[in-house]
């Protein structure tokens, strides 16, 4: 039987550490079907929506809500992750089906299928403005940027190892990750023991295919340095897509561009890009949505 997606939160060597590890197969998997992802997009999305499941478990708010987005120019084009605090993720990408081959490794290829960009980080969290992180992507594999992107944009010495693991027949075998941070009053000897024990272990995805759980991995990981764990929280790929959020997606765009819908006398379709899920709209009620834009 197979586990359900979940995320661990725990601390190490009296809270020096602060520790996320996952099991994402299911959210991977149901990503992969909704947007008939090839595998190495399947790969690389997978890997940021798992860091963006994590990530979205540290937000403090009910209602913050966390996207990731990489701009780059390798053949895949983009890639867009959304969570919410309760590890709610969905994610996009721009080029869904590039079939890429293996990498020098023999892996998947995700650092060709990203190429060089920008990854933007954007936490919305009621305040007026929301937060931006930007860094420039070093390797194009999701983890190493996401590590960087701690380092120079919140100034937290970060650890992120991510991975995604497909069978034969194209499914999800296995997919998780982890985010180790050190805290300001980390000593180094506990650096030091944590970089050696980095350098040393298995691959993400080796070691749960071996049966391993989100624990265990940070058992592995940590367990010299004094593991606690917190707690654990159920993590899905959710889309919160509804016909009214639609609605006032179109009415923002403006009278001019309603107008033009209009204009063309026909039903407009409107397909979601996270859960392509798709709202039709008649005249009739571009009529309506036009008396409200113009309101």
């Amino acid at each position: 039987m197979r586990m359900k997606d979940y995320i661990v939160r725990a601390t190490a060597a009296n809270a020096q550490i602060r520790a996320f590890a996952m099991t994402s197969r299911a959210l991977v998997e149901e990503a992969r079907r909704v947007h008939e992802l090839s595998p190495v997009i399947t790969a690389a999305l997978g890997r940021l929506l798992t860091a963006g499941a994590m990530m979205g478990s540290m937000l403090k708010g009910e209602k913050d809500v966390l996207t990731m987005q990489i701009h780059c120019d390798g053949p895949v084009r983009g890639l867009a992750v959304t969570a919410d605090a309760k590890a709610n993720v969905k994610g996009t990408a721009l080029a869904p089906q590039v079939m890429l081959p293996p990498n020098g490794l023999g892996k998947l290829d995700v650092g060709g299928a990203v190429g060089s960009g920008i990854l933007s980080v954007i936490k919305d969290m009621g305040l007026k403005e929301p937060y931006v992180g930007q860094t420039q992507l070093q390797t194009g594999e999701i983890a190493e940027d996401l590590t960087y992107y701690f380092a120079t944009s919140e100034q937290v010495p970060s650890a992120v190892g991510l991975g995604v693991l497909m069978e034969k027949d194209n499914t999800v075998r296995q997919a998780g990750g982890f985010i180790l941070q050190l805290m300001p009053f980390a000593e180094d000897e506990t650096i030091n023991a944590l970089e050696e024990k980095l350098r040393t272990m298995d691959s993400v995805t080796n070691i749960l295919d071996a049966g391993s759980t989100p624990e265990q991995l940070l058992e592995l990981l940590l367990g010299d340095l004094g593991l606690e764990i917190n707690d654990t929280i159920p993590a899905q790929y959710h889309c919160d897509c509804c016909r009214e959020r639609v609605e006032r997606a179109i009415i923002s765009i403006g009278k001019k561009d309603i107008q033009e819908m209009l204009d063309d006398g026909k039903p407009v379709e409107v397909r979601c890009q996270f859960c392509d899920k798709i709202y039709n709209f008649e005249v009739e009620d571009l009529e309506k949505m036009l008396t409200e834009a113009r309101a």
